[in-house]
């Protein structure tokens, strides 16, 4: 894929909003923006946000602000359209993980279909990646169903396959694990949020990624 010159959205959470960053242009989608030339680099990233409807809605300023409800007000002008999500569905989310058989909002396995599905009928001919989750500390904590980060690294993978989208698997390759003490002082402190280190490392990998779609 050729990047220069692209109109690009970004929909996430807190790591794509900047959380973590000394500063705007610090974060991944910035570098990489500023790095390869896009003509619009638009961010929809907003901090506790999640994929799936919560059955009450925590930790944000407004309700109904899922991914799901979310993406359908994203320009529609876009070359490339890269979703980053997953870890607050696991950290504070009530949503149930549900089924494989699942298409609506209500779910993670639904949020997931019904999310990759409709960026698919809004864009047909853009190109969507879906990032997974970076490694966190108590990634391994499992929720009251029993279920820990993995498995929503997992579906995410397994959906966007059924769906033929890339996926730039963070989890397996960014080398960011902060339960490794040194890894965690130098690229997410937080053992959540990557710094401007981490960032300038997803925005590396991001960039080598799209050159080969």
């Amino acid at each position: 894929m050729n990047i220069n010159g692209i109109k690009a959205n970004f929909l996430g959470d807190s790591i794509t909003e900047g959380v973590g960053t000394s500063a705007r242009n610090k974060i991944y989608h910035a570098l990489l923006a500023e790095k390869c030339g896009f003509s619009v680099c638009r961010n929809y990233g907003i901090s506790a946000t999640r994929l799936a409807r919560q059955k009450v809605e925590k930790h944000l300023p407004t309700p109904d602000t899922d991914f799901c409800n979310r993406f359908s007000s994203m320009d529609d002008d876009a070359d490339l359209i890269v979703v980053f999500g997953g870890t607050n569905d696991f950290g504070h989310g009530d949503a149930p993980v549900g089924s494989p058989s699942d298409r609506t909002p209500e779910t993670f396995y639904g949020a997931c279909h019904f999310l990759m599905s409709g960026l698919l009928e809004k864009y047909p001919q853009s190109r969507i990646v879906i990032m997974t989750p970076l490694h966190r500390a108590s990634e391994n904590c499992p929720k009251a169903d029993g279920s820990v980060l993995y498995d929503y690294v997992r579906i995410l993978r397994e959906v966007a396959e059924y769906y033929s989208l890339p996926v730039l698997d963070l989890w397996s390759l960014s080398g960011i694990q902060p339960c490794v003490e040194k890894i965690r002082e130098m690229y997410c402190p937080d053992g959540l949020h990557p710094n401007d280190r981490g960032h300038e490392r997803i925005a590396g990998l991001l960039e080598e990624f799209l050159k080969t779609l």
